[in-house]
């Protein structure tokens, strides 16, 4: 006997292979004849990532691949010593910036006190 969570999982295997043009018939289709049934299913294919790009997902296997060991010695100490170099310096770069950020309000706002101290004539 097939139980209802069953009977759901194959519907949504059926889906899957079908791809995401599947699943987008099936919320227009569930709007128009139920609009809560709508909005639930375009809940769950947000949450689900069902309409995500999945090619983000291969940058990110190849981000973590470029980190791996190549077995040169000599290359893997260069790429350490330049990613740390890298870092230390987009560090030092948003200290700058911060600091930078914080002149400009101190100046702001010392000349919003300034005009406030002078007595307006009309």
């Amino acid at each position: 006997m097939i139980t209802p969570v069953r009977w759901l999982e194959r519907g949504r295997d059926a889906l899957d292979e079908r791809g995401r043009g599947a699943w987008i018939a099936l919320m227009v289709v569930a709007f128009v004849a139920f609009w809560p049934i709508g909005l639930a299913l375009l809940a769950f294919l947000i949450w689900s990532n069902r309409m995500s790009c999945h090619r983000w997902g291969r940058r990110a296997r190849f981000r973590n691949a470029a980190m791996e060991k190549t077995g040169n010695t000599a290359f893997d100490s260069y790429r350490e010593d330049t990613l740390k170099r890298l870092e230390e310096e987009r560090d030092a770069f948003v200290s700058f910036l911060d600091q930078l950020r914080a002149a400009k309000d101190r100046a702001e706002f010392d000349q919003f006190m300034s005009g406030r101290r002078t007595p307006e004539t009309a």
